[in-house]
């Protein structure tokens, strides 16, 4: 939420203070000042001035020579490029020696052989965001809308003068989503009383009741509405300091009716609505229940499918707005409107939230809705519009407003003693303390035996419960007030369960071996996960995604790694090996109605070289047998033992993939990256893994137990096995375990040899065998009988020769 402080200052006297230190006092009374904006901090040397010739330069289609007054004894010469200047506006010109937000400083120039001194500017030049700007200026420079004085500063009447608190408000404090929800809770803080508005409406002596009556079938979800008829209106501009109140606010202005329920809206936080009388199509409003599969097209002119769950404004045959989120398309007011209905009424917040959440919808009426409006305010805000819009669109008020009320307007009664407030607190306040606090606050309350009752005004619908009234006194009273005291709970022992210790684990062993952590979003696309993708795999899509780049829950951390990767190629860092520990997210489901399983996974991703040794002259580049070895190691710190076999896997290598098997149970994969996937991220060649960490997680750790170093001597043999091409090696280091017997205390591979004296189709595997008996010393009979059997049992099992 944005607030003017010079607004702010009309409600409650802070011109004593600065904006910072209004900032300081809200934050640390519990409203978060997220920060503070100096409008016009960066603009200086900016008049008002009068444009007295306009003429086009002899030397550029483009450009208009300029000759603007501006309070001096003869005008100056600009030379301007925008389509709208001509002679007769009042405009903000930047003199030479200024200087304009992003540092532009502003100099004496020659255009086209022409003498330029100064600069008629726009507003976005000025600061302003293209967001906020009228569509009028939003090309071009900016034309004061009234007759102004040349040579006066111009920061002032454009509201540069002006600064912006950014209020970083919690989802129970909807009364701060309001100007006057602000001032109240700065007065409060400071102790100070709070001027509010006084609409003044001049009807005249015609009754609305002729021209307009209102239904409502759905008193539940409306139990108010309020209609107030406005003729002879006449639509255009607003005043400036109309359009610099909302351009401040983060609003765009249109025109002035529009403008005002928008001013009003950010004023008293009641979003209201004004329908074009003439084109509403009947006398009658009626509000109700849309049917399943009615239709109406909304104000941003998309057609919109209505279901039964959604409130909808009618003409009583069909929808002219959907109620408390968005007008229709077929009643807004236009340039040509001359007759007003004012809408001024109170939705319930879950049908409100439930439209916009299936519709798509977020607007600034939603969301004050959604979180709960002040029932007492309804109507004087709507007082309020009227009021303005018979001073600046000149119209006539009709005798009272037609409304349809069974509105609860009741204060909230919530009883709470001294005792349990200072309880809560840790404190020692008195009777008169807390008194004092609700004053402030403005809370009405009386006080017997000990026990406070205390009326809550409507406009704070956070506050339902005795906690809620502890936290407010606690906020007005001062957190560094409080004193510190231990909890009065049993005392219970932290520490980490075995899942953290485990993450940790492999966090701390990935770092060691050289991996830096990355962390990314659990939101992606699908196309972004296309490559890794199984075909007729489901995902889960988010229904009402932040942006479409982030529409759908992520099945695999490997994208966003690659991402990084690509990132820092991008910017000449190619030797980079990067990991991450995240939840992916799978369903089975054609249509997510379920919540889908969230599983943690942990990947790396390895580019460029793995080592570097610049003295000596030795580099290593990461490969498959590195990426191979960071998964074993990280294993064997979880004391778990894989089996690594060929395999394919989408997005990866066909001939450089294998699977991380333990138990019989694929857990990841380890790879090369394809390289149409490489190069989809523009990437050298790149080597993965990614593992599926639930059953490690899940495992029972086994306890280590120490071995006594041996006393007697091992025995080696190393042994050169020539085997078909498609055998692997852990196929015959497993036959080799499963026959090796107690005897057997290491096997290891140490050498693949294809090439000359080897058959093609052929490979000779190499591997070191060690037998020891932990409690003798071995015989050669001993390890000779063994290691026959191991022979016998890999020529019989895999076609296993010993090479000559």
């Amino acid at each position: 939420m944005l607030i003017s402080y010079q607004w702010l200052n009309e409600y409650v006297d802070i011109a004593d203070l600065s904006p910072e230190e209004v900032a300081e006092k809200l934050t640390l009374h519990g409203v978060e000042v997220d920060a503070v904006k100096h409008l016009g901090e960066d603009v200086e040397m900016l008049t008002v001035g009068k444009v007295l010739e306009c003429v086009p330069h002899p030397d550029a289609d483009k450009l208009k020579i300029c000759h603007v007054d501006v309070g001096e004894d003869k005008p100056v010469q600009i030379v301007c490029g925008a389509k709208n200047v001509t002679e007769g506006q009042f405009v903000a010109v930047a003199r030479v020696g200024g200087r304009l937000p992003g540092g532009m400083k502003i100099k004496q120039a020659k255009l086209r052989g022409q003498t330029s001194e100064g600069m008629i500017c726009s507003l976005q030049e000025l600061g302003f965001e293209g967001k906020v700007v009228p569509k009028k200026y939003s090309e071009g420079i900016f034309v004061f809308p009234e007759e102004m004085v040349p040579g006066m500063d111009a920061k002032e009447p454009l509201g540069l003068l002006d600064t912006v608190l950014e209020l970083d408000l919690t989802p129970n404090r909807s009364d701060c989503l309001s100007v006057l929800g602000a001032a109240y809770e700065i007065a409060a803080v400071l102790g100070r009383e709070v001027h509010a508005p006084e609409p003044a409406v001049v009807p005249v002596k015609e009754k609305a009741t002729d021209y307009i009556e209102v239904n409502v079938d759905a008193a539940d979800v409306n139990p108010y509405y309020g209609a107030t008829v406005i003729r002879g209106v006449n639509i255009g501009e607003s005043p400036l300091w109309l359009q610099t109140a909302l351009m401040a606010s983060g609003i765009r202005p249109l025109n002035n009716v529009v403008d005002i329920t928008n001013y009003v809206l950010l004023e008293y936080g009641q979003p209201l609505h004004s329908f074009d009388y003439d084109r509403f199509g009947s006398k009658e409003v009626r509000v109700r229940r849309a049917a399943d599969g009615e239709k109406m097209v909304t104000l941003d002119g998309a057609e919109r499918t209505l279901s039964n769950s959604h409130l909808v404004i009618t003409n009583g045959q069909e929808p002219v707005a959907l109620a408390g989120v968005m007008g229709g398309g077929t009643s807004e007011v236009e340039e040509n409107s001359v007759n007003l209905l004012l809408e001024a009424a109170y939705f319930d917040p879950a049908v409100v939230r439930q439209a916009q959440r299936e519709l798509g919808i977020r607007s600034d009426s939603s969301i004050r809705f959604e979180k709960g409006v002040d029932p007492n305010g309804v109507e004087e805000a709507g007082k309020r519009a009227a009021s303005l819009i018979q001073q600046l669109a000149g119209g006539e008020v009709l005798s009272y407003t037609v409304a349809y009320d069974e509105l609860d307007r009741s204060e909230k009664e919530i009883d709470i003693s001294l005792d349990r407030i200072n309880r809560s607190l840790g404190t020692s306040l008195s009777t008169e303390d807390v008194t004092a606090i609700f004053n402030r606050l403005q809370f009405s309350a009386k006080e017997k035996d000990g026990t406070f009752t205390v009326k809550v005004p409507t406009r704070r619908q956070d506050i339902k419960i005795e906690a809620d009234i502890v936290e407010e006194v606690a906020r007005l009273y001062g957190y560094a007030n409080i004193p510190v005291t231990l909890p009065n709970t049993p005392s219970t022992q932290g520490g980490l369960s075995e899942e953290q210790k485990k993450k940790r684990k492999i966090r701390r062993f990935l770092e060691s071996a050289g991996l830096h952590e990355a962390v990314s979003y659990s939101l992606t696309t699908k196309e972004k996960e296309a490559a890794f993708s199984e075909e007729g795999s489901r995902r889960v899509d988010v229904s009402l995604p932040m942006s479409e780049d982030r529409s759908s829950l992520r099945t695999t951390l490997l994208p966003h790694l690659l991402d990084a990767l690509s990132h820092n190629k991008n910017r000449s860092l190619y030797n980079v090996s990067l990991y991450e520990i995240g939840s992916v997210f799978h369903t089975e489901e054609q249509e997510v109605t379920v919540q889908p399983q969230e599983k943690t996974h942990a990947a790396g991703v390895f580019m460029g070289l793995w080592e570097e040794h610049a003295w000596q002259g030795e580099k290593k580049a990461s490969d498959f047998f590195v990426a191979k070895g960071v998964v074993e190691g990280l294993l064997a710190e979880l004391n778990v033992e894989a089996a690594f076999v060929k395999a394919e896997k989408p997005g990866l290598h066909p001939g450089r993939t294998a699977a991380v098997i333990i138990q019989g149970e694929t857990i990841g994969y380890i790879g090369q990256l394809h390289p149409h996937t490489a190069k989809q991220w523009s990437l050298p060649k790149t080597f993965v893994f990614e593992l599926n960490l639930m059953p490690l997680l899940d495992r029972k750790e086994e306890v280590v137990r120490y071995q006594p170093i041996p006393r007697y001597p091992a025995v080696d043999r190393d042994i050169a096995l020539v085997v078909d091409q498609e055998v692997s090696a852990s196929k015959l280091e497993e036959v080799i375990k499963e026959t090796g017997g107690r005897l057997l205390v290491r096997t290891k591979l140490f050498d693949l040899y294809e090439g000359e004296n080897v058959l093609p189709g052929k490979k000779s595997l190499a591997f070191s065998l060690r037998y020891l008996d932990p409690e003798k010393t071995l015989t050669e009979e001993e390890v000779a009988v063994v290691h026959q059997k191991v022979l016998d049992a890999l020529e019989e099992k895999t076609g296993a020769v010993l090479r000559a």
